[in-house]
């Protein structure tokens, strides 16, 4: 291939590249944006913010978003999700957790994600373990009944302890994703046909 074939090759992958991720981060908001969808507010709110925070964060849910449990109890990863955080790591992207799970299993987020570990770990079947330490602090349960989502408050936190960095929220539900939306996140509800199974971590790149 000679060197102009090359160029003009190149040109049109980034513009190619460029258009998936416009088109990628408007269908993402306007589909989870509040008020349904085609919520061009949402839309024009990603717009505002992109260039100003250089740190994305990934926060998702756990159950049917990450893992899967059986109908005899064991719990795997959903599919795909391994190697996606794999990949997400590898790009030293940071990741965390918004998951509900009792208040009474400790007195402190730390000591209820032991608990969610221990439980998840109990039952675990495959060949790799959850990778529970790519998560690092950043695993938020609710200290009250009151904090259980959809209620606002586990984003809240998240946010006020991600300082400025880009936030987004990956869930399998449609109100939590929503929720997410209205709170500045960036949301992408996992899972839907004719969509990658998770928001691509070339796209998650791209708010940095």
């Amino acid at each position: 291939m000679n060197g102009s074939a090359s160029k003009k090759l190149s040109r049109v992958g980034l513009a190619l590249g460029a258009a998936l991720a416009s088109t990628m981060l408007s269908t993402t908001v306007s589909t989870a944006a509040p008020g349904g969808v085609g919520g061009v507010a949402g839309v024009d709110s990603v717009a505002r913010t992109v260039g100003r925070q250089d740190c994305p964060v990934v926060y998702f849910d756990l159950g049917e978003t990450l893992v899967h449990t059986a109908d005899d109890g064991s719990i795997t990863y959903q599919s795909g999700a391994a190697s996606y955080l794999r990949a997400l790591r590898e790009r030293h992207i940071r990741i965390g957790l918004i998951t509900n799970v009792p208040p009474s299993w400790g007195a402190t987020d730390a000591e209820r994600a032991a608990r969610l570990k221990k439980e998840v770990d109990a039952t675990w079947k495959g060949p790799e373990p959850f990778a529970w330490k790519d998560f690092g602090g950043r695993i938020l349960t609710p200290r009250t009944e009151a904090e259980r989502k959809p209620a606002p408050a586990l984003w809240q936190r998240a946010r006020a302890e991600s300082g400025s960095c880009r936030l987004v929220f990956q869930a399998e539900t449609t109100e939590e994703v929503k929720v997410a939306a209205s709170l500045g996140y960036v949301p992408y509800q996992v899972g839907q046909p004719h969509r990658p199974a998770f928001l691509p971590v070339a796209l998650v790149r791209l708010l940095g």
